[in-house]
């Protein structure tokens, strides 16, 4: 692995070279930090053996994505509705201002 295409991360103490794309640098480094954080969390709730707390932290990141991307789909769905909602009270107001023209 090419030393200029890699980054050392640290996770629990230990060191590990990663290959990194220009540029991701410090989002790699950003994540392996969100990474150890969580880790060290699992650890310290007395989960013994590295891949039982893997697993864990990899369990509940995962339950964190699906829990951020259903609320952004519910976001979305609510941004839909909004527009739809204009999008009728505009044509309501124009409507009324033709019936009102005709009068």
């Amino acid at each position: 692995m090419s030393n200029e295409n890699s980054l050392v991360i640290h996770l629990l103490d230990k060191e590990y070279r990663v290959a990194c794309p220009a540029g991701e640098q410090d989002n790699l480094l950003s994540a392996a930090r969100y990474l150890d954080e969580q880790l060290r969390e699992v650890r310290d709730a007395n989960v013994i053996g590295l891949e039982r707390i893997a697993i864990m932290t990899a369990l509940n990141m995962s339950h964190e994505l699906l829990k951020a991307r259903q609320a952004a789909s519910q976001d979305s769905e609510s941004e839909a509705r909004v527009q739809a909602l204009l999008s009728r009270l505009e044509d309501e107001i124009q409507a009324f201002e033709d019936a009102r023209r005709k009068l």
